[in-house]
């Protein structure tokens, strides 16, 4: 039987890509998705929400109503994973982020909340939900910068590097 991809079969090479062009293709995922899913931990246990984000560099944001169990749990416990993944056709095209990092919560009046806005594009859904477009959202923004993060992309393995990627800020 003919196989479509040979390289991956057999054990997964453990070659390490520079840290330039791991950020490329981490942002390259960011830049070509809208959607992740956000866990977060709370009293009443774990939560994995789906979400639309925005990013901007290695920052991960969205907007949510104030009292959605999302935001509550971000208010016990800020500690958030973020998953973005490109959609699967098979092993070869696996492809996808898991970002580590500590929620932050600005208030439309908060001055910090003035360095991520522009990156949100939030126009589109005021139009989708006939909205004014000289009214901006006042919910909070969440912005996650990354601390950490694992990337795989199965793909690699054709050019003799590992699938799975790690990231980190400070990377000594």
């Amino acid at each position: 039987m003919p196989v479509t991809n040979p390289w991956l079969a057999g054990p997964a090479p453990t070659e390490r890509l520079d840290r330039h062009r791991l950020e490329e293709r981490i942002l390259n995922l960011l830049s070509s998705q809208n959607m992740c899913v956000i866990a977060t931990s709370g009293p009443d246990g774990p939560l994995a929400t789906p979400v639309r984000y925005f990013h901007l560099d290695f920052a991960l944001m969205f907007t949510a109503a104030a009292a959605s169990p999302k935001m509550r749990n971000i208010a016990a416990d800020p500690r958030v994973s973020i998953g973005v993944f490109a959609p699967l056709v098979g092993q070869a095209s696996s492809r996808g982020v898991q970002v580590f990092g500590r929620a932050r919560v600005f208030a439309p009046d908060d001055p910090e909340r003035a360095h991520y806005w522009p990156a949100v594009r939030w126009q589109s859904d005021h139009v989708e939900r006939s909205r004014a477009l000289d009214e901006p959202p006042v919910d909070p923004l969440v912005v996650v910068e990354s601390e950490r993060i694992v990337y795989t992309e199965h793909w690699l393995r054709r050019d003799g590097y590992a699938p799975r990627q790690f990231w980190r800020r400070d990377p000594s």
